[in-house]
């Protein structure tokens, strides 16, 4: 069955500047820009006033009004990004062989020694916009850090996936650069 018509809102908070071109979304804010571009999903979005977003959708089936909410959360997201900002921390895990991690290009990449033992050298590259640092209050972690939380968490996936276990039971080989905690750089006073 279709829905005639579905929307949802979104609050734009002060300080925030949100442009709409045809589904080309520019969130500017105290932290940087993001751009995105929906024009691969078929959502109305518009302006009410100077601080209301609204996300609309006319005669959609259900999987269609389900892109109401994901635009929302991407839109919401570029918001918490440019005013917040967004960090991981991932813990080295090992059990015998010590994992190093040397950061390269003053945070835009990093190098991942001794995995298991192994004399490969890995090559993580940061994406667009993320730094990644050794965390001075705690041993073996490192912090990314940005204002895009697509390119923050694909950078953790990255390299937790660079750090897999092959050829051994991964039940008992649990080594491996995973994350720990994520959430937002500043938190609200």
């Amino acid at each position: 069955m279709k829905d005639i018509y579905k929307s949802e809102e979104l609050i734009v908070p002060e300080g925030v500047k949100v442009q709409v071109n045809a589904r080309l979304i520019k969130v500017s804010g105290p932290r940087g820009e993001l751009n995105k571009n929906l024009r691969h999903l078929n959502v109305e979005i518009k302006r009410e006033g100077k601080d209301k977003l609204v996300f609309a959708v006319h005669h959609g089936a259900r999987k269609h009004v389900a892109a109401i909410r994901t635009v929302r959360s991407l839109v919401n997201n570029m918001i918490t990004g440019v005013t917040k900002g967004f960090q991981y921390k991932m813990r080295y895990v090992y059990a015998h062989f010590p994992i190093n991690c040397i950061i390269q290009d003053g945070g835009k990449a990093v190098e991942i020694r001794n995995f298991l033992g192994q004399k490969v050298v890995f090559h993580v590259n940061m994406h667009e916009g993320v730094t990644c640092e050794i965390s001075a209050a705690q041993k073996d972690e490192l912090v990314l850090t940005g204002n895009d939380l697509e390119a923050v968490s694909q950078s953790a996936a990255d390299i937790q996936q660079t750090c897999l276990v092959k050829n051994k039971d991964i039940r008992k080989f649990l080594d491996g650069i995973y994350v720990s905690e994520r959430g937002v750089l500043e938190q609200d006073a």
